[in-house]
């Protein structure tokens, strides 16, 4: 089996999650900046077989689509067209941030290091991952 790539995008910077080859457990791989992103995965893909990326639908409580959103679906629309042998879907991304923050506080961590943005993005990007993985074994 290929792995499943999940991202958290970011206007500056973006979390991605990846799973095993198995597709059993979602980890976190990396934050990197947005600006980067496209190149990061083309080259982590050139490396590991990749089966699909989830990427998260920015949407406010009441599920309008957040600020955010226009830039997530022009980043989908440039995968789909310069990368489409690799599908990409999008995973309800909302209160990811919320509950990185509760993991990372189950988790022992300092308030130094629950306030690294970057960290909060990769777990939020696992939280995705974990979420697809789960909707995809418990329709």
């Amino acid at each position: 089996m290929a792995r499943i790539v999940s991202i958290d995008y970011g206007k500056r910077r973006t979390g991605i999650a990846v799973t095993d080859p198995l597709q059993i457990i979602a980890n976190g791989l990396a934050t990197v900046s947005t600006s980067e992103l496209y190149q990061f995965l083309v080259n982590y893909m050139a490396k590991e077989q990749v089966e699909r990326i989830v990427i998260g639908k920015p949407m406010q409580p009441n599920g309008m689509p957040s600020e955010n959103f226009s830039r997530v679906q022009q980043f989908v629309a440039h995968w789909k067209k310069v990368q489409p042998d690799i599908p990409i879907e999008y995973v309800d991304e909302r209160f990811t941030s919320v509950l990185a923050h509760r993991a990372m506080i189950d988790g022992g961590l300092g308030r130094k290091a629950r306030q690294d943005k970057a960290l909060v993005d990769e777990i939020s990007a696992t939280i995705i991952l974990q979420s697809y993985m789960e909707r995809r074994r418990n329709p």
